[in-house]
C-alpha cells in the first residue's frame, strides 16, 4: 500500500515525538501538518476509546486567533451561527460558509477573552480566509496562528482521569464547551470539555509548543491506571455518532443545511454573517443533497472502508455517492455515509453502490440503529 512520506516540508506536531514512540503505524495529512491516524491494531484502539481512555494528538486541529477591538464583529461575520452572549470561557460549535453560502468549515469557536477569540478549526485553509475578510472589512484586529496544540484526552474514564489531575472541583465545574486555563506541572494548557467522539472527555489546548512531549509523558503516566493507550480520531466510533467529517462526508458545493447542521446555522437571527444572501437563495429550493445515514448489506469480510467515495444509483440512475464507510463493532453492521440526491434521502430508500474494488452491494438509508447525522 502508498505510504506518506515523512519530510520537512509538512509540519510536526509538539507530540510528534511521542506519538512515534507510542508506535504510530500512520498519518494522514490535515491542515498541512501530520495527524495520527493508527497505532497498528484498530480493534484495540476502538476499545480503549470506547472503554477506557484513549489519548489523540490533534495538534493540527489548528486555531485561527483573532485578537482586537474588532474581534467580536469578525468572528461573528465569519460564523453561520449567533455568537450572541459567548462568554468568556465558553465555546460554540459554529459552522461558516464562503460567498456563495457554502460549508467552507465546521470549528468550535472559543472565547478565551474580552478581545479575543480562537477558532478551532477543521481541515481547510481559513487563516488565510479570516485573514482576508477581516482585510476587506477593514477591522481593527490582528489575524493570527497562536502556539496552541491540542492534545485530546477521550473515553469514559476521562472524567475520572481528569478529577486526579486537574481536581475534582475544577473538573466538574466544566459543562460542555467550557474552557479555563490550567496549569500541569509547569505546562500551560487551556482545559476545555470537547473532543471528536460521542465517549466523553477533554480537549488540552497546549499553549507552549516546546512542552509537548513532556505533557503526553505526564498524561500517559497519569493515565497508566485507567488503561490509557494512543489513539486518533476514530472512524468507527464517529460514523456510530454521527459525527459530521468536513471535506470527507460532504463535496466542495455543500451549503450547512444539506449537511445536516441547520440546528446550528442561525438564519432566523438578527446578524450578519459571511454567505448568508446567498444561503437563504439556496433555500428557496428544495434541499439539493442532504447527507444520511446507509446501512450496507454484508458482513465483515467484505467490508470495505472508503478511500474514494463510491457511487449510488437508483434503477441504474446515479442520485449520489457514498462518502465513507466502516465495519461497525458494535452494531455488527456495515455502516456509511451518503449525499445524496433529494427525495432519494428519505428513510427506506434502497441505493446499489459500486464499491473501490468493483463490488456491487446494496445500501438503505436510514435513521437507525446509529441516528441522525448529530455534530460536534
Amino acid at each position: 500500500m502508498a505510504q506518506i512520506s515523512i519530510g520537512s516540508r509538512i509540519r510536526k506536531s509538539p507530540f510528534y515525538d511521542s506519538t512515534v514512540a507510542a508506535g504510530v503505524s500512520s498519518f494522514t495529512i490535515y491542515n498541512n501538518m501530520y495527524m495520527p491516524t493508527g497505532y497498528g491494531d484498530p480493534d484495540a484502539e476502538y476499545e480503549r476509546l470506547t472503554q477506557r481512555v484513549a489519548l489523540w494528538d490533534v495538534a493540527a486541529e489548528r486555531q485561527v486567533q483573532i485578537e482586537g477591538p474588532d474581534a467580536a464583529a469578525l468572528a461573528q461575520y465569519v460564523s453561520a451561527r449567533d455568537l450572541t452572549g459567548l462568554k468568556i470561557g465558553r465555546a460554540r460549535y459554529a459552522p461558516m460558509c464562503d460567498h456563495q453560502g457554502r460549508l467552507i468549515n465546521d470549528p468550535v469557536i472559543l472565547r478565551v477573552d474580552e478581545d479575543r477569540y480562537w477558532i478551532s478549526i477543521a481541515d481547510s485553509d481559513m487563516l488565510l480566509w479570516v485573514s482576508a475578510i477581516a482585510g476587506e472589512r477593514g477591522d481593527d484586529v490582528t489575524v493570527s496562528e497562536p502556539d496552541v496544540s491540542p492534545l485530546a484526552l477521550q473515553g469514559p474514564l476521562a472524567d475520572d482521569m481528569a478529577r486526579e489531575i486537574f481536581g475534582a472541583e475544577l473538573v466538574e465545574s466544566l459543562g460542555f464547551f467550557h474552557h479555563t486555563p490550567v496549569d500541569i506541572d509547569g505546562i500551560p494548557v487551556v482545559l476545555c470539555r470537547s473532543g471528536w467522539s460521542k465517549q466523553g472527555g477533554f480537549e488540552l489546548f497546549l499553549t507552549d509548543g516546546t512542552q509537548g512531549n513532556r505533557l503526553w509523558d505526564l498524561m500517559m503516566a497519569a493515565g497508566d491506571k485507567y488503561g490509557i493507550g494512543p489513539g486518533n480520531p476514530n472512524q468507527p466510533e464517529r460514523l456510530e455518532s454521527g459525527l459530521l467529517s468536513h471535506r470527507s462526508d460532504n463535496d466542495p458545493d455543500t451549503d450547512p443545511i444539506e449537511a445536516g447542521l441547520g440546528a446550528y446555522t442561525s438564519l432566523d437571527a438578527d446578524i450578519d454573517f459571511c454567505g448568508r444572501s446567498a444561503l437563504l437563495e439556496r433555500l428557496k429550493r428544495p434541499v439539493r443533497r442532504p447527507i444520511v445515514n446507509v446501512t450496507l448489506n454484508g458482513n465483515k469480510d467484505v467490508a470495505e472502508w472508503c478511500r474514494n467515495p463510491w457511487p449510488a444509483s437508483i434503477a441504474g440512475t446515479q442520485v449520489g455517492m457514498l462518502r465513507n464507510a466502516t465495519w461497525s463493532k458494535r452494531l455488527d453492521r456495515w455502516i456509511g455515509i451518503a449525499q445524496v440526491e433529494s427525495p432519494h434521502h428519505e428513510p427506506g430508500t434502497v441505493l446499489d453502490i459500486v464499491t473501490g474494488s468493483g463490488n456491487k452491494v446494496q445500501g438503505t438509508v436510514t435513521n437507525e440503529p446509529f441516528g441522525a447525522i448529530r455534530t460536534k
